[in-house]
């Protein structure tokens, strides 16, 4: 039994690769194609947000390519295309958003709580260490010491 649904299984996905075939470039020209993805490659898809707009197969990820692909045909620049995407829908858009004081949190904000976690840590560590009591050891505590170890050394040996 288990040996025919392996069977099966197999002869599935064999047949799955048969009929499958590369994507078709969705530009009639591969030029505008290269651009349309060297584009939407630096941009965030807006529904995955951890998707490139490239990457993403979200409908509206599929609408802003093709808006894309209009800019393009209808000659705009890449940067006057990126405005354009940033003027819609804000640096949120880009995944490397500029560097301005609206940004600036972006930016800024991780060596921030990186400087903040690091200080956190010296002052724990320095209260920690003034905790700790200092304990000077008499002439007898270090005898008797020594005679614990002495004897731990003998029945070893």
């Amino acid at each position: 039994m288990m040996k025919r649904i392996f069977l099966a299984t197999l002869t599935a996905l064999s047949l799955g690769s048969v009929f499958a075939r590369d994507a078709a470039p969705l530009a009639d020209d591969p030029v505008t194609e290269q651009r349309l993805i060297s584009i939407s490659e630096e941009m965030r898809c807006l529904v995955c947000q951890n998707e490139s707009l490239a990457g993403s197969r979200s409908d509206l990820a599929n609408d802003l390519r093709r808006e894309i692909r209009i800019l393009i045909s209808e000659g705009r620049s890449d940067d006057q295309i990126r405005s354009f995407m940033v003027e819609r829908y804000g640096d949120f858009v880009l995944y490397r958003p500029p560097v301005k004081p609206v940004t600036w949190l972006l930016w800024i904000g991780p060596f921030v709580i990186l400087g903040i976690g690091i200080a956190g840590l010296l002052v724990y560590l320095r209260r920690r260490n003034s905790s700790v009591p200092n304990v000077v050891l008499t002439d007898a505590d270090n005898q008797k010491i020594d005679a614990l170890l002495n004897a731990a050394d003998k029945k070893e040996g």
